[in-house]
């Protein structure tokens, strides 16, 4: 966020760009996740990243308002359903990048049914057709809060079709 003046990046690069145990993952969770690029995967990523970091800092109790942090952070991550209400510090650096890619509007839409893919759910949202209380949302990487998550819908009436099976090719009869 911060000023207009002074953009940022609000991700980190991965330090091994050419290692390919950590290509194949991110390629299949741009796959599972209709990400659009890389830079997406890399921005939660850093937030988890992010996260843990402070998680630490806590837990190891060099901050001087560290209650009044935990508390703050624990009811972030209870709201977005992230971790759990009874969700302890350890178990809050065993999250990763998947907890929050769960929570994004577009992976809700695809797993509510409202698209037939990832990819369909993103169009869907960038074209206006989902809404959240009957507020339309056009940003896939909105994190959906556990409240809103029952809400979601159409915001104008559209037909996706039905998925239909492509007949596999009969051998010709001789």
């Amino acid at each position: 966020m911060g000023s207009a003046k002074r953009n940022r990046k609000k991700y980190e690069k991965p330090k091994n760009m050419w290692n390919l145990e950590r290509i194949n993952a991110d390629s299949a969770a741009l796959k599972e996740y209709g990400l659009k690029n890389r830079r997406e995967l890399w921005k939660i990523q850093s937030e988890v990243s992010r996260l843990r970091s402070n998680v630490r800092m806590l837990l190891s109790g060099s901050l001087p308002q560290g209650d009044e942090i935990k508390s703050r952070m624990m009811g972030r991550l209870t709201k977005y359903g992230i971790a759990s209400s009874t969700a302890s510090l350890d178990n809050l650096l065993d999250l990763n990048e998947n907890a929050f890619l769960g929570r994004r509007l577009q992976t809700i839409v695809f797993k509510k049914g409202l698209a037939r893919s990832a990819k369909q759910a993103r169009q869907l949202i960038v074209h206006g057709f989902i809404a959240i209380n009957g507020k339309r949302v056009n940003r896939p990487g909105y994190m959906v809060s556990v409240d809103e998550e029952g809400h979601i819908g159409y915001y104008k009436p559209i037909d996706i079709g039905k998925i239909e099976k492509k007949e596999e090719a009969k051998p010709a009869a001789a």
